[in-house]
């Protein structure tokens, strides 16, 4: 299963099960449970502030959940998050027109297309896992990590899109922190860099790189 440092407290992990029945895929980062559709969160556990109580807030990032809670505070959770899922479902799904909704998060869009096609990577398998820091926010295109199973080994999968100067050096703390040795970065082909590929490949334990499109705009096809 998915490899998680810090599980979030008992009374959040309630939510697992309402965030699945609405459509979202439930994910654990640094001890925070949130839900995502084809790798964007759409909501996200939070303590309040004041009684502590655990609760499900809907929407993308902390403005957008903050609005919706004004809007549509009284209506069934698994119904309001529901909407959100089936209309960003449709603007992330392959083949999509682009959108502010599949601009977002496109490294995590990545992870979420092998996750369900392993093949594109030669894998049989691929599960999310925690970065080696936490996302700031929504908006921040970071890289993400995944761990796969390619030739019956264990095998640490970096999510990339975009051109990212910084994902050889994210990649080495990412082996770091996992301890999965077998290490890769999957992007798409565009942005994949010479210097980058250079780089990996002088490390003591090289970093390999396989470019993928996966991109919610384009139908998923590995690249020749």
């Amino acid at each position: 299963g998915p490899l998680f440092d810090q599980w979030p407290p008992p009374g959040h992990r309630v939510f697992e099960s309402l965030i699945l029945e609405a459509g979202a895929t439930p994910v654990v980062e640094h001890g925070v449970l949130i839900g995502e559709v084809e790798g964007l969160e759409v909501c996200r556990v939070v303590a309040d502030a004041e009684t502590a109580e655990p609760r499900l807030e809907v929407g993308i990032g902390a403005h957008d959940r903050e609005t919706f809670q004004l809007l549509h505070g009284d209506r069934p959770k698994v119904e309001a998050l529901a909407d959100v899922v089936g209309t960003v479902a449709t603007h992330r799904r392959p083949g999509a027109a682009i959108h502010p909704l599949n601009r977002l998060a496109a490294p995590r869009g990545v992870r979420a297309a092998l996750i369900r096609e392993p093949q594109l990577i030669g894998a049989v398998s691929v599960a999310p896992i925690e970065p080696p820091f936490a996302r700031p926010n929504v908006k921040d295109v970071l890289p993400c990590v995944a761990v796969a199973t390619i030739d019956d080994l264990p095998t640490l999968v970096v999510c990339s899109s975009g051109v990212d100067l910084d994902i050889v050096p994210f990649a080495t703390d990412a082996r770091r922190t996992s301890g999965v040795a077998r290490c890769l970065v999957a992007l798409p082909a565009r942005d994949l860099l010479p210097a980058q590929q250079l780089l990996a490949e002088n490390l003591v334990d090289p970093v390999r790189f396989v470019t993928v499109d996966p991109s919610p705009a384009t139908e998923s096809t590995p690249s020749p």
